[in-house]
């Protein structure tokens, strides 16, 4: 079994932080299950709630969020590149209509991220 290679190979193990026989379970910000690795639904209903970025700091912090899960999404550089335009130096933040859907259309991609499975 598994957990006998784990004693045998001498690894530690936190049983405080150990789940067995769960079907599915969050591990690093990802849903883990037998369907394969998703993006986690909590997360992302935060994302959905967030206003047009009024700053280039939460340009910044948006990018960073969703550049988590840039893995679900096919593209993700393109699709994020205008909005990393305006974190260049010496660019006037101005958040005209094709930022605004840039930003909307990335939010609703991250929304409906797929489930990635590993190759058999």
């Amino acid at each position: 079994s598994n957990l006998s290679r784990v004693l045998k190979r001498c690894i530690v193990l936190n049983f405080e932080k150990c789940h067995f026989m769960v079907t599915e379970g969050i591990v690093v910000g990802h849903l883990v299950s037998n369907r394969g690795i998703e993006v986690d639904k909590a997360k992302i209903d935060v994302i959905t709630s967030l206003p047009n970025p009024t700053s280039v700091w939460e340009v910044c912090s948006f990018l960073g969020y969703a550049g988590f899960y840039r893995r679900f999404i096919k593209n993700f550089s393109k699709l994020a590149l205008l909005l990393s335009n305006l974190l260049q130096k010496d660019v006037e933040f101005n958040f005209d209509q094709p930022y605004i859907e840039a930003f909307q259309e990335l939010k609703s991609i991250l929304t409906s991220a797929p489930i990635l499975q590993a190759p058999n």
